[in-house]
């Protein structure tokens, strides 16, 4: 026992999904102190690594004009198990920086290569990560990732009646439900209304009304915003007559989310409404901005009242802790070690000595991060 103490102990804090491979990566390391096998096995393969999750891009495939399904071949450690409707964190070097985006996973576990997942991306004209990974990346580069998280998910068991609501690219965490489903052969009752611009803008279309055509219990309402308006949660009584009855989840733009948890909270169902936002709600209650400082680094940046302290770093090259990017997670939390901040959200101000969301904060005047 305590050979094997002594072997593991300096992988102990690699997460290998076989615990015998860190006996051997143990006893490597051994042998080449101080240096580690991982300071020699990236430069054979880097996707060998255990000091971070990585991937490589396998290939890239265009759904729509403006969005793409890339397909990453995952490295060492990173989780095999994962919820369908949870995202992962992408990191991509542009311009000699390490630029950070959170996307939802569309692959299944269970799927053919375990050892693969895929995101389904939406360029954005403002997100210059997303724009890259839709009309840029190149199969064979090397990226970042951050083990999947999320608790937009299905429960289990799975409820027997769904009501799914989504808008544009919010179908990405629903189509892995959705896929999951199908290929664990269950059927709940579910109905489902997406909207989009138009057909040629909705995602995974054949898809969608494939699955409304073989599985009756599956029905699929698509509202075309340009000829039909947009989603009015007011005729949910109409296109879903037992609403109240159902179990949603709900992804698509801040308006409707707003929209559909205010419909919930006034009928008293709060509970039954499961929303997933991809951009933090930023609201006039941001900060008058100033300067920050990051005192490990020993950085420091002017930002306005609106950038986050999160981008702030990861502007200057900074390997920033994160997560859901919307002030969920926590993962971004930090000790604020001097001057004040504001909350994006509710315009709450927080102060030296308090541990803060980098994610949802912004400079109020002079402010220091330890990082």
């Amino acid at each position: 026992m305590g050979l094997l103490k002594w072997s593991t102990r300096p992988t102990v804090d690699i997460d290998a999904k076989k615990p015998q491979v860190n006996v051997l990566r143990g006893l490597l390391a051994r042998a080449t102190t101080p240096l580690l096998p991982d300071d020699y096995l990236h430069l054979i393969n880097p996707l060998w690594t255990a000091r971070e999750h990585r991937g490589k891009v396998i290939d890239v495939v265009k759904e729509t004009e403006d969005t793409a399904t890339v397909t990453i071949r995952t490295g060492w450690g990173f989780p095999a198990a994962y919820k369908p409707g949870q995202y992962v964190g992408i990191g991509l070097q542009l311009d000699g920086r390490w630029r950070w985006r959170s996307y939802s996973l569309t692959s299944i576990v269970g799927s053919a290569d375990n050892k693969t997942i895929a995101i389904t991306v939406k360029a954005n004209p403002d997100g210059f990560l997303s724009s890259h990974l839709v009309d840029g990346v190149e199969p064979s580069t090397i990226i970042r990732l951050a083990a999947p998280r999320g608790d937009f998910h299905l429960p289990e068991p799975i409820p027997g009646k769904i009501l799914f609501v989504t808008a544009g690219s919010g179908i990405t965490p629903v189509i892995a439900m959705l896929r999951s489903l199908a290929a664990r052969g269950q059927r709940p009752d579910i109905h489902h209304i997406h909207s989009a611009p138009t057909r040629d803008d909705v995602i995974f279309l054949d898809e969608m009304e494939a699955l409304a055509e073989q599985v009756p219990s599956y029905e699929l309402r698509l509202q075309l915003t340009r000829e039909m308006g947009k989603v009015s949660v007011s005729r949910l009584e109409e296109w879903v007559p037992d609403w109240r009855e159902r179990e949603c989840w709900a992804c698509g733009p801040p308006a409707l989310l707003d929209a559909m948890e205010s419909h919930y909270e006034g009928g008293g169902l709060r509970e039954r409404l499961h929303v997933e936002r991809f951009a933090i709600a930023r609201t006039d209650h941001g900060g008058e901005g100033g300067t920050v400082r990051f005192a490990v680094s020993d950085k420091t940046v002017e930002i306005d009242g609106a950038t986050t302290l999160l981008e702030a770093g990861e502007k200057l090259g900074i390997q920033m802790p994160f997560g859901c990017r919307m002030g969920i997670c926590k993962t971004c939390v930090l000790p604020l070690a001097g001057g004040y901040v504001r909350d994006l959200r509710t315009g709450e101000e927080r102060r030296e000595g308090e541990r803060i969301q980098t994610c949802i904060s912004s400079a109020s005047g002079e402010c220091t991060l330890d990082i």
